[in-house]
């Protein structure tokens, strides 16, 4: 067998698991859309302020923030996802409404529900993320930092310089975040343009 007809299956997979792990928010107005994402961010938020009462202090000092809601599918050796999210800027009072895709090789096998909130603490950094959009290729897999080691804020990875990622799962602030090969983009329906 050719190997382009072996990858065809392994596309087609990939297809499927990607759109059955696409997040689907209620209504179909982008409205109605808005409203289920900030209905998320303040979710989160709640569970950050809970799990990590240091992180609105870290959060309120930035240049801006974004919050995440991700669910990810890992079958054998293959991964996907997708999300959406809003990103705040603390100068302007802005929000930017985002989305999230990834997909990926590796063993594994279940299902991944996370929310994320990025910390820029640089302008550079968020007006690169909401205006070019990200990337993460480079393995962001480290553990969280603990008491005052390290510079990173304790609970909070350090995903890219001037960045932070808290990462949120069903079991409570995660010790370590995986974000590999997942691009942050701005969602044009609801930004409205």
């Amino acid at each position: 067998m050719s190997k382009a007809f072996l990858r065809f299956p392994v596309l087609i997979a990939c297809i499927g698991m990607l759109s059955s792990c696409m997040p689907h928010t209620n209504g179909d107005s982008p409205a109605a859309k808005r409203d289920a994402v900030l209905q998320m961010r303040s979710d989160t938020l709640a569970q950050l302020y809970k799990d990590h009462p240091a992180a609105r202090s870290d959060i309120h000092k930035s240049a801006g923030y974004a919050v995440f809601s991700d669910v990810g599918v890992n079958i054998i050796l293959l991964s996907a996802g997708g999300g959406e999210g809003v990103a705040h800027d603390n100068h302007t009072g802005r929000d930017i409404y985002m989305k999230m895709i990834s997909g990926g090789f590796g063993p594994g096998l279940g299902i991944k529900d996370f929310r994320g909130v990025f910390v820029f603490h640089t302008d550079k950094a968020f007006d690169q993320f909401v205006n070019s959009g990200w990337e993460a290729t480079a393995q962001a897999d480290v553990a969280a930092k603990s008491g005052k080691k390290g510079k990173a804020v304790s609970g909070a990875i350090t995903v890219a310089p001037g960045v932070d990622l808290y990462q949120i799962t069903e079991n409570g602030l995660a010790l370590q975040a995986t974000i590999q090969g997942t691009k942050y983009y701005r969602d044009d329906e609801l930004n409205g343009t």
